[in-house]
C-alpha cells in the first residue's frame, strides 16, 4: 500500500546565473516563485517596459535591472542562462540578439506558427545555442508522481489519456491575444498536446476542431476538441471550454491516466476560478487479483503553478553542466509539439467530412 510518492525535482550542482527577458504575468507567478524555491541565482532581468522590470526586480530581489536587452547581453557572463519570456511573436527578434552558443529556456510556445518553430530551431542551431522550451506541465509534481508510477511498473501500460477542462478564463488578462488569429490551441492546450506527447510519443495524426464564443467575440478561439491518433489500442483525448460563467459548482480540469494495471485521475485546480485557483487532488486505483479495486487519494506536494517551472530550468541548467546529454523539454523536442499543433489548426480549417458526401437526395 502507497502512503506518499516523492516527486522532488533533480536540481544541477551548479546554480547558473539566470537572466530574465520579460516581466510580465508569467515571471511574476511562476518563473519567480519557482526560482526561488529551487534556489536559482536570478541576477537580471529587462523588459520593453523599465518600470514593470524595477518592480519585479523589487519584488524578487533581483540586483540588476537593464534598460536595454543589449545591456544586459553585456553584462552577462559566459556561463549565463537566458529566460526569455515574451510572446510567440517576439521570440526571434531576441534570440537573434542573444550571443553565440548561449544557455536559453524559451516561453512557450515555440513561436506562433510551425514556421516560426522551425526558424527558431534553425536559428539555435546555426548559433550553436543550447536551447530548451517552457513546457513546463510535463514537470508538474501531480505529473512527476504519474512518472513515477509508470516507472514502477505499477500502472502497466497506458493506453488512455483524457484532459478535459471546463472553466471560465479571463482571457482580457493578456491584451496580445485579443489581436491573435490563434488562441486557445496555441497558448493553452498547447500544454495537454506536449504533456501527451511527453507520455505517450509523437502520435500518427491529429484531429481537431476549435472555436470562439459568443461570450467573447473579441477572442479567435476559447474552445477546442482535440483527438490525437495513437492507433487502434490507445485513445488520447483533449477537451476544453473556458467559457464555463455559470459559477463554480460545475467547472472542472482534470487530466486522466489509464493503463492495463492502474489509472489515475488528478484534478488540478489551477484554472477554477482564475486566477485565484483550487486545491489540487490525486486519486488512483491498482488492480489486484487478490482485492477489489478501490480509488485512494495520493497527497502530491507542490502544483503546476510554480513547482512545474522548476522543471523546466533544471533541465536546460542540467544540460549545460553536462548532468544529462540534452534537456527533456529541447527545442529538439519540441518542435513536434508546434508540429502537433499545426496539424490541429489544419483538420480545424479543414472543418471535417460534410454530411453532403452521403446524402445527395435527402
Amino acid at each position: 500500500m502507497m502512503h506518499t510518492v516523492t516527486v522532488d525535482h533533480i536540481l544541477p550542482r551548479e546554480k547558473r546565473p539566470v537572466f530574465i527577458i520579460g516581466a510580465g504575468g508569467i515571471v511574476n507567478t511562476a518563473h519567480l516563485p519557482a526560482y526561488r524555491i529551487a534556489g536559482f541565482d536570478v541576477q537580471g532581468i529587462y523588459d520593453i517596459t523599465p518600470g514593470r522590470a524595477q518592480d519585479t526586480a523589487h519584488r524578487f530581489s533581483i540586483p540588476h535591472v537593464f534598460e536595454t536587452l543589449q545591456a544586459m547581453i553585456t553584462h552577462a557572463p559566459a556561463n549565463a542562462v537566458f529566460d526569455v519570456a515574451v510572446p510567440g511573436s517576439q521570440t526571434i527578434p531576441v534570440l537573434e540578439q542573444l550571443p553565440e552558443g548561449a544557455a536559453v529556456l524559451l516561453q512557450k510556445p515555440m513561436g506562433e506558427n510551425l514556421s516560426e518553430a522551425k526558424k527558431i530551431h534553425r536559428l539555435v542551431k546555426e548559433k550553436n545555442m543550447l536551447a530548451a522550451i517552457n513546457f513546463q506541465l510535463r514537470y508538474a509534481p501531480y505529473i512527476l508522481a504519474v512518472k513515477k508510477l509508470l516507472r514502477e511498473d505499477l500502472l502497466g501500460e497506458l493506453n488512455d489519456i483524457e484532459v478535459n477542462v471546463n472553466v471560465y478564463t479571463p482571457w482580457d488578462m493578456w491584451d496580445f491575444l485579443a489581436a491573435s488569429p490563434r488562441v486557445e490551441i496555441l497558448y493553452h492546450s498547447i500544454h495537454y498536446i506536449d504533456l501527451v506527447r511527453n507520455m505517450l510519443g509523437n502520435p500518427q495524426a491529429v484531429y481537431a476542431r476549435t472555436t470562439g464564443h459568443p461570450f467573447m467575440k473579441n477572442m479567435a478561439s476559447v474552445r477546442s476538441n482535440i483527438i490525437m491518433n495513437y492507433g487502434e489500442m490507445v485513445r488520447a483525448n483533449i477537451l476544453t471550454n473556458h467559457c464555463h460563467r455559470y459559477g463554480l459548482p460545475k467547472q472542472q480540469s482534470y487530466i486522466k491516466f489509464e493503463g492495463s494495471r492502474g489509472a489515475v485521475m488528478i484534478n488540478f485546480g489551477a484554472l477554477i476560478n482564475y486566477p485565484r485557483g483550487a486545491a489540487d487532488s490525486f486519486e488512483y486505483i491498482l488492480l489486484s487479483p487478490e482485492a477489489e479495486p478501490e480509488w485512494k487519494t495520493l497527497p502530491i506536494e507542490g502544483s503546476w503553478f510554480p513547482h512545474a517551472f522548476i522543471g523546466s530550468m533544471a533541465e536546460l541548467m542540467l544540460a549545460a553542466e553536462g548532468s544529462i546529454a540534452a534537456p527533456d523539454n529541447s527545442a529538439d523536442d519540441c518542435i513536434y509539439t508546434m508540429a502537433c499543433v499545426e496539424a490541429a489548426y489544419q483538420s480545424s480549417n479543414n472543418g471535417g467530412t460534410p454530411l453532403a458526401d452521403f446524402i445527395e437526395n435527402p
